[in-house]
């Protein structure tokens, strides 16, 4: 094995789509409402080469209920920002984070006279 020399991948190979501190300090605000109200009860995070995602479970060992995904090769097109649902269904899609977590803003009821 002389002469061979080892060659680390590539930094465009390694690199990974992640949240901003912004965006992941948005995302974690959320994940505490909907804990405090009993609807969520974990999360996970995950970093692609293609997107970031934000997974979010009401126990531990099922599929996630929520995935709150960001594929900023889709920025131009249709919205970087997706919620999927658990069968895999685009719930939302949107360019802005905080237009698309307005899905999971309670409805407001008003009184119809």
């Amino acid at each position: 094995m002389l002469g061979m020399a080892f060659d680390p991948p590539s930094s465009a190979s390694r690199a990974v789509t992640f949240f901003e501190r912004h965006e992941l300090d948005r995302l974690l605000r959320l994940y505490g409402r909907m804990v405090a109200e009993g609807e969520w009860r974990d999360y996970a995070i995950d970093g692609r080469r293609d997107a970031a995602i934000f997974s979010v479970f009401r126990r531990s060992a099922e599929a996630p209920l929520y995935r709150i995904e960001k594929q900023p090769a889709l920025a131009r097109r249709q919205g970087a920002w997706a919620i999927v649902s658990q069968a895999g269904l685009i719930l939302r899609r949107g360019r802005e984070l905080d237009q698309v977590l307005r899905f999971f803003e309670p409805a407001r009821l008003g009184l119809v006279e």
